[in-house]
């Protein structure tokens, strides 16, 4: 299996700088919306990460459980104040093979699109209705597409008086699947972070939601609920299971 298909690779690459990516973001109006959504019951996060969402829920008293392929980002939730307490299942996030039922199931910062095939994000999408409890809610935020932002692209990330970062990317428009390289070279050498993913469209991901038995209720521009329309580069989006 190549690093682009692994899983795990993004993590194991990603995790001693992850949290350095969102340094100095704001996950209140995240905190808000879900824990609003999980009504003090049961939530379930998926590619649950270093924790820098689900520590602070689980601090508004939800009960959170998290899935990860990857035991480096893992290692990084277990390192902090709470990341003890939180459950977490190593394994793919589209099986969701953790015990329901959950009032809530959330994706952050395009995880979803690290299933690497239509149907993966199918299988996702279903397993997480099994999961969700009568009324539950799965709530995903991911980027509005622009595909012209991948196309043929070499962009320098950051350049130092001995370093540099760069990114390449290629872009398979019939598949809607982007591989790039974050690559860092340095005195001490180079350093390659993959990153893999399939986008898909909101309206595509309307249909999978409706395949799966799902309903999209709301769909915000941002965690500020701020409204979504053709000048939004991502996406809240809030399915709601049938019995809603």
């Amino acid at each position: 299996m190549s690093r682009f298909e692994d899983p795990a690779s993004y993590g194991e690459a990603w995790a001693s700088v992850y949290d350095d990516l969102f340094d100095g973001s704001d996950v209140s109006p995240a905190i808000e919306l879900l824990a609003g959504l999980a009504h003090d019951g049961r939530a379930l996060e998926l590619a649950i990460g270093t924790g820098r969402v689900a520590l602070p829920l689980a601090e508004r008293g939800v009960e959170v459980v998290g899935i990860d392929s990857s035991e480096s980002m893992v290692a990084r939730l277990r390192e902090k104040a709470g990341g003890q307490s939180i459950p977490v299942t190593i394994g793919d996030m589209a099986d969701v093979a953790v015990e329901g039922p959950f009032d809530l199931v959330y994706l952050v910062a395009n995880s979803f699109f690290a299933l690497l095939t239509q149907a993966r994000q199918v299988d996702c999408f279903r397993a997480v209705a099994g999961a969700l409890a009568p009324g539950g809610s799965f709530v995903l935020e991911c980027f509005v597409p622009d595909p012209g932002r991948f196309d043929r692209r070499v962009q320098t990330l950051a350049v130092g008086e001995d370093s540099a970062t760069y990114e390449v990317a290629l872009h398979d428009a019939v598949h809607q699947r982007v591989d790039a390289q974050h690559i860092t070279v340095d005195s001490e050498g180079h350093r390659l972070r993959p990153v893999a993913l399939r986008y898909a469209w909101p309206a595509e991901l309307d249909l999978m939601a409706q395949l799966a038995g799902l309903q999209l209720g709301e769909r915000y521009g941002d965690w500020d609920r701020r409204p979504f329309d053709a000048t939004s580069t991502k996406h809240v989006s809030v399915y709601h299971s049938a019995d809603k």
